[in-house]
């Protein structure tokens, strides 16, 4: 039987916004607002959704780099949203993140072999030679040659940055992965080397992922399972062929109507979404998609859908279903 190694339970991360000269609270941007799944051992959970979805706040706020407003965060079943500091270095040995941007995630002024070995430091390996050693052996793990480790990240291309910033994330031997949108900013060719690589440290290590990206492409190549994500709330949720051979909400079926197919005999048929992401700030009532959805009706705009299951391991937030 898989085992959870995360649990998400109605977590939400609502960021402030204040006005005038004494910084009055005005409002809130509800960037996420009430998100719960959870990640087995080894397997990997993609998320996906346009930008601004608060996709990032999402993987942020799990690894506790950002604080909380509510909602719980189970690791290993331990609930580590009131954890301390002395408890939070002992997740970051557990849990590590990959940044979207490996250009603002590394130092300029450090050499790679100093950023890497920087997080051997922080937990305890403080023997130079040592570090050096593991330094020299992830850099082969993740593809390049030891004598990177006395470059500078301005020496180095996109992809070799990015290869960096995967082996920052394995040098504590991690369980669990956050990826924000790790091949995002990289060529094609690039992005393939990429997920080939997580792919391969997967199967060797046995790592857990949420990967996060806005492509559904990129998604279906790496998740074993899918959430969508829309305006701070996961709308759909399922494993990757049942999502992919049969979307439930008119969100994900926008979504694959994009999708570029290789196969020039097969035809989808394009959904176009009207009009722009509502603000955060200022959510719409009832179902947060129906601005936008093709097939609202009136309950739409009344009533907040049940995040329910419709099939086994399939759950939709749709009041297309309900009843069903």
């Amino acid at each position: 039987m898989e085992r959870k190694l995360l649990e998400v339970d109605n977590l939400k991360k609502h960021y402030p916004v204040t006005a005038g000269l004494f910084a009055r609270h005005v409002a809130d941007v509800k960037a996420v607002d009430g998100v719960s799944f959870f990640i087995t051992e080894g397997e990997t959970l993609g998320l996906v959704g346009e930008s601004g979805c608060g996709k990032s706040s999402l993987g942020r706020t799990l690894l506790r780099l950002e604080e909380p407003t509510s909602g719980q965060v189970f690791y290993k079943g331990r609930d580590i949203t009131a954890w301390n500091k002395k408890q939070l270095k002992e997740l970051r040995r557990e849990a590590q993140m990959i940044f979207q941007d490996p250009q603002s995630s590394l130092d300029p002024k450090a050499t790679i072999g100093d950023s890497i070995g920087e997080a051997l430091l922080i937990h305890g390996v403080t023997s130079e030679k040592e570090r050096l050693a593991r330094v020299e052996a992830l850099l082969q793990r993740v593809g390049l040659e030891p004598g990177h480790a006395t470059r500078y990240p301005h020496e180095l291309s996109g992809g070799q940055k990015q290869r960096i910033g995967i082996a920052r994330a394995l040098a504590v031997n991690p369980k669990l992965i956050v990826a924000d949108e790790p091949v995002s900013a990289l060529d094609v060719s690039v992005q393939a080397q990429i997920l080939n690589l997580m792919l391969d440290l997967q199967g060797e290590l046995s790592l857990a992922y949420l990967f996060i990206a806005h492509d559904l492409a990129v998604i279906g190549q790496v998740s074993s399972r899918i959430a969508v994500m829309y305006l701070g709330q996961i709308v759909e949720l399922a494993d990757r062929d049942g999502l992919f051979q049969r979307p439930l909400h008119p969100y994900t079926q926008a979504l694959l109507s994009a999708v570029f197919l290789p196969d020039p005999h097969r035809k989808r048929q394009h959904i176009p979404l009207a009009g722009e992401v509502p603000s955060p700030i200022a959510p719409p009532s009832g179902c947060r998609f129906h601005t936008r959805c093709p097939r609202v009706m009136k309950v739409c705009r009344q009533e907040t859908p049940i995040f329910q299951p419709i099939d086994k391991d399939h759950l939709v937030a749709c009041h297309l279903y309900d009843g069903k």
